[in-house]
């Protein structure tokens, strides 16, 4: 099968100003998420596929009541849950000066952050509230925005603005979580009206397939709403796609991102959930997908425009499913900060794409580095004619 590799720009600008200043890079990982542990996974690897020659890494954990921690243990502490308690308490201050973890007593540590990399999978890092911090710190860092990033991850905002944009996505229903509680019968008498069983519900804002399940009859929709209810105050219902193979894309880039060769995922469940991507360690990736190649590009240039629809920035992975035998294509989601376990599709994809693990962290880097570079350029005073503020 001929494959569609993209071609990878790589930038002249160097990643040192010279050989002998290394960059520091931020990794900041876990946090207050129910996808804290896949976090912990994703920044052991990119910790350690990270170029020591080239970068001076900063671990910096997040625990699950919300501590910051900064030590060459946070990683190892936050996956065994004990000594927490002793570690020396940081925060990052929302000041564009510092650039630099502070302690409560209000010292800044001397260690000037260059970059940072956050490998925050769902709430609190994901969501645009993590990059909001950054911004007011004025620090680079890799990935989306807020607005990309907060849009990324509730799904029935994301959803609402890619059918605006024409992209072919599934229909669905969304409801609070209270409206679940209250009036579960009535809701599954609109999803029965509108869908036909199977259906899946998740909630808005998680990733992971957390709090998602695939329900079969009324029975299992109403524990199905119950269960999303508990992770999110928004549910989302979606019809089910008869017939499908699992799609996925990685996107790299800022203002001309690119999209590697697609891959599927051959799930060992029903579908694709928590224990299958993490767990049993029985499901299979299959990259490239066996696809054809028109199918193939037009995946990626669905990928692309998903990615720019939403303001996107350095990294994302674009969810698709194509139909058996017709190979009509539904965008399912995108994920503006993608596992980068050792089993994570994100990075496997690019390096079947040309793309080692290493030099796609470089790159995402260095994207970091100009989009930031880029901001800077933004004028954020204006010259009043005259002084009317003062009266």
């Amino acid at each position: 099968m001929t494959c569609i590799t993209p071609t990878i720009h790589h930038s002249n600008t160097p990643l040192t100003e010279s050989t002998e200043k290394k960059i520091r890079v931020g990794v900041i990982f876990g946090g207050r998420s129910g996808e804290h542990e896949v976090s912990l996974v994703s920044a052991t690897s990119i910790i350690n596929a990270l170029d020591k020659t080239k970068y001076e890494v900063v671990p910096i954990g997040i625990t699950h009541e919300g501590r910051w921690i900064s030590s060459g243990e946070s990683l190892k502490l936050l996956k065994s849950r004990s000594g927490l308690e002793h570690e020396p308490e940081r925060f990052l201050a929302p000041e564009p000066n510092r650039q630099s973890l502070v302690s409560l007593n209000g010292e800044a540590s001397d260690t000037k952050l260059d970059v940072i990399f956050p490998v925050m999978h769902g709430t609190y890092g994901e969501d645009g509230t993590l990059q909001g911090l950054l911004e007011l710190a004025n620090i680079p860092y890799v990935g989306a925005g807020v607005l990309a990033s907060a849009v990324g991850m509730d799904k029935i905002i994301q959803k609402q603005l890619h059918k605006q944009a024409g992209l072919p996505v599934v229909n669905f229903e969304w409801f609070l979580s209270s409206e679940c509680s209250e009036n579960a019968k009535a809701i599954a008498a609109r999803v029965e009206k509108k869908f036909r069983y199977p259906v899946f519900v998740k909630p808005a804002n998680t990733g992971s397939s957390v709090g998602i399940s695939k329900s079969h009859n009324r029975k299992e929709l109403f524990d199905a709403l119950a269960l999303a209810a508990q992770f999110d105050r928004k549910v989302i219902v979606e019809a089910g796609v008869r017939n499908a193979r699992e799609i996925e894309l990685s996107v790299l880039g800022n203002d001309k991102p690119i999209a590697s060769v697609p891959g599927e995922i051959i799930s060992s469940n029903e579908f694709y959930d928590y224990d299958a991507k993490y767990v049993d360690g029985k499901s299979v990736a299959v990259i490239p997908a066996n696809l054809p190649k028109s199918v193939m590009k037009k995946l990626q240039e669905l990928a692309v425009k998903a990615f720019t629809t939403l303001d996107c920035a350095g990294m994302a992975r674009v969810d698709f499913f194509v139909v058996k035998k017709t190979n009509r294509i539904f965008l399912n989601e995108i994920n503006t900060i993608p596992g980068f376990t050792s089993i994570s599709m994100y990075p496997k994809l690019w390096e079947a794409s040309g793309v080692s693990y290493s030099e796609l962290l470089d790159r995402l880097i260095q994207l970091a580095l100009e989009r930031h570079n880029s901001k800077r350029r933004i004028r954020t005073t204006y010259q009043q004619t005259t002084e009317w503020y003062k009266g």
